[in-house]
C-alpha cells in the first residue's frame, strides 16, 4: 500500500510544480499555450492540473509521514518554526489586503516570500525524507520563481502607494490567523498539535 502513497506523492509533486514552473518560464508571445487555446481554457486547465497535483501530493505526504526518518529534531526547532510562521501569516494576508501597506510595497512579492518562509520553517522542524522533499521543493520553487520574476522585470507591488492602514490590518488579521492555526486549524487540518510538548 505504501507504494501507492509514494506514487501519489511524487506524481503530485511533479504535476503541481511542473505547472508552476511552466507558469514561471512560459512563453509570453504568440507561440505560448495560452495564446493557442485561449486565456479561459488555459486558466481552467492550469487550475485543474494544479488542483489534482496538490491533492495527490498532500494525500500521499499525509499517508507516508513520517517516511524514512533522518534524525530526531531537537525540541527547540518547533519554537523556531512557530516564530517564523507569524511573519509568514502576516505576509500572506498582506498579499491580498486591498489597502496596500508598506509591508506589501517593501516586500514586492509577499505571497512568494511567505511561501519561502513557510517552507523553511517546516524544514527546520521536520527531519524525515518526505518532509525534506515536500518543503524543500516549495523552498526551491520560491527561490527560482523569484529569480524568474526579477529577470522578467516584474516588480510586484513595488509601485503601489502604501497606506499604514494596510499594514495595521495585515498585522491584525495575520496575528488572528496565526493564533487560529496554532490553537485549532493546524491540528484539525494537519493532525499535528503544535502546542504539544
Amino acid at each position: 500500500m505504501e507504494l501507492w502513497y509514494m506514487l501519489a506523492f511524487f506524481a503530485g509533486l511533479l504535476v503541481f510544480f511542473g505547472t508552476h514552473f511552466y507558469t514561471a518560464f512560459r512563453s509570453r508571445d504568440e507561440n505560448g499555450l495560452a495564446a493557442h487555446i485561449g486565456p479561459g481554457p488555459y486558466k481552467g486547465l492550469y487550475s485543474l492540473l494544479t488542483g489534482i497535483g496538490f491533492v495527490a501530493m498532500v494525500w500521499g505526504y499525509a499517508m507516508l509521514k513520517p517516511w524514512i526518518p533522518l534524525a530526531v529534531p531537537p525540541n527547540w526547532t518547533r519554537h523556531v518554526t512557530m516564530a517564523l510562521m507569524l511573519p509568514a501569516m502576516i505576509l500572506i494576508v498582506a498579499a491580498y489586503m486591498p489597502p496596500a501597506g508598506f509591508i506589501k510595497k517593501g516586500v514586492k512579492h509577499p505571497m512568494l516570500t511567505a511561501v519561502k518562509i513557510w517552507a523553511l520553517a517546516h524544514l527546520i522542524a521536520n527531519w524525515d525524507l518526505a518532509s525534506v522533499i515536500l518543503f524543500g521543493s516549495f523552498l526551491i520553487y520560491g527561490v527560482v520563481d523569484r529569480i524568474a520574476l526579477k529577470r522578467r522585470g516584474d516588480v510586484g507591488f513595488a509601485n503601489l502607494k502604501p497606506n499604514v492602514l494596510g499594514d495595521l490590518l495585515s498585522i491584525a488579521v495575520g496575528l488572528a490567523l496565526y493564533l487560529l492555526f496554532i490553537y485549532e486549524l493546524h491540528y484539525m487540518l494537519i493532525g499535528v498539535d503544535v502546542l504539544e510538548s
